[in-house]
């Protein structure tokens, strides 16, 4: 399905408004959110069961496989949570809500945008959450 899109405005780093055109933005989601799919079939064998054959392997390469394990677990964790975002982006796109900040419902900045085009926060509201942590 091809979602048809008007260009909408959005303000530059100069305060002044813009037009972007929102299938720029849609193709560039599409297309990280494949790369990370395909990625996430590969990091899926990496975080398989380790085998733990105290007679085929050494404890230090236990050790090391469990470690590396628990690493290939934790970037699929970080690869899905990655995944999700860009697919409520691309939803966000397809509403007409795209490039609003969720904390304060201001226009976001296209900058940040072009940095990260799944982001759901301004710059000042993403610095006051990150404060709060």
């Amino acid at each position: 399905m091809r979602i048809s899109l008007i260009p909408c405005t959005m303000p530059d780093n100069n305060g002044s408004h813009i037009e972007v055109d929102l299938d720029f933005f849609r193709k560039l989601l599409e297309t990280r959110r494949s790369e990370l799919m395909d990625d996430d079939a590969l990091g899926r064998a990496a975080a398989g069961t380790v085998e733990l054959d105290q007679t085929r392997q050494g404890r230090l390469s236990r050790m090391d496989a469990l470690q590396q394990q628990a690493i290939a677990a934790d970037t699929q964790r970080r690869r899905s949570l990655e995944i999700q975002r860009i697919g409520a982006a691309l939803q966000r796109i397809a509403e007409g809500e795209y490039g609003y900040c969720l904390t304060c419902g201001e226009d976001m900045v296209l900058a940040r945008l072009e940095f990260d085009p799944a982001a759901t926060q301004c710059i000042a509201c993403a610095e006051r959450s990150a404060g709060n942590a």
